[in-house]
């Protein structure tokens, strides 16, 4: 008599999966409750896009004016020095 056992690894491998891009579905949503603040990077450390750089870690001294880290909305306001607009 033959039992025929079940291979559950393909099972928990689909569920782990679909949780994971289950998680990615939340991430445009939490993208616009962030916000550009310059004015507080420290050199190489900024997200994207400078005057002078065309992105992430292109800030060449702390504190760039033109350099930006994305911070939840309403933090930039709370950080000396921090604007939300380049200068």
């Amino acid at each position: 008599m033959s039992v025929k056992t079940i291979n559950k690894s393909p099972i928990i491998l689909a569920a782990a999966m679909a949780a994971a891009l289950s998680t990615t579905a939340i991430a445009p949503a939490h993208a616009a409750e962030m916000e550009k603040c310059y004015g507080v990077a420290k050199a190489g450390k900024n997200d994207c896009q400078t005057a002078n750089g065309s992105c992430a870690g292109s800030a060449v001294r702390d504190n760039q004016k033109d350099a930006f880290i994305a911070l939840p909305k309403g933090t930039c306001d709370k950080i000396v020095g921090g604007t939300l607009k380049p200068m």
